[in-house]
């Protein structure tokens, strides 16, 4: 799709947003009651369930077991309605193994592991609809399935994308714009610090334009963090338990 569809002349993109304005966000915490903490993402079209159980007993043998921390485990997998093209393996494929490793490498920086030796926390994140920023969506709706299982992090961990049309960084990508043929920047953040926990490209930014797109993808986290930190509050308002 051409830049000149996807960015008009007065500024707006195809779906009508400007260029540092996120889709509608929706997210639910305690969707499931078997599972010690779970959540519902939804960023634009593209919708996500999360599920954590643990802490609990390692798993796979006893060589697996960390003396001074939990072991993350993450499963990343699509329905296969989720996309026009079904997919046959909806996990296990290379592209579901890149994201599981990115969870894990996520969620292992800022999940507070030493307060839980000896044990395994599973993160279980499946992509019910797809439109862009899957990654980023997947990593939103962890966090919060991990707030609702009561598990101890260093912060919320909120990621976004960004990505260049001409010389105008957009935040929020979405499958219509990425299809364009721009690059990519994905990065997750601990928003009360600023710190980035991930950070990933489809294509190199020239650097001109490199810190650009990094500020917009970090505005766009801080923005994230925003509405699930409502969706937190309002959560546990409802279970009736003051937030401090």
């Amino acid at each position: 799709m051409a830049g000149l569809e996807l960015l008009q002349e007065v500024g707006l993109r195809i779906d009508g947003r400007r260029p540092d304005e996120l889709r509608k966000l929706l997210c639910k915490l305690g969707v499931f009651t078997q599972a010690d903490g779970s959540a519902y993402f939804e960023q634009g079209n593209t919708k996500v369930l999360a599920t954590v159980y643990g802490p609990h007993e390692v798993r796979g043998g006893r060589s697996k077991i960390l003396q001074d921390s939990a072991i993350i485990n993450c499963q990343f997998s699509t329905a296969t309605f989720s996309q026009v093209d079904r997919k046959n393996r909806p996990r296990g494929d290379r592209k579901s193994v890149e994201v599981t490793s990115h969870l894990k490498q996520t969620f292992s920086s800022s999940v507070k592991t030493e307060l839980f030796p000896k044990t395994q926390i599973d993160i279980f994140v499946e992509v019910l609809q797809s439109d862009g920023g899957i990654l980023s969506a997947c990593i939103n709706a962890a966090t919060l399935a991990l707030i609702d299982a009561g598990i101890p992090m260093k912060d919320y961990v909120c990621a976004c994308t960004a990505s260049l049309i001409y010389d105008i960084p957009l935040v929020d990508v979405s499958h219509a714009e990425k299809a364009g043929g721009g690059p990519e920047l994905t990065i997750a953040t601990l928003p009360n610090s600023d710190e980035i926990v991930y950070i990933s490209m489809t294509h190199r930014f020239h650097l001109d334009y490199s810190s650009k797109v990094l500020d917009m993808a970090i505005q766009g986290c801080k923005q994230v963090y925003k509405l699930l930190d409502e969706a937190v509050k309002l959560h546990v308002s409802k279970l009736g338990i003051s937030k401090k």
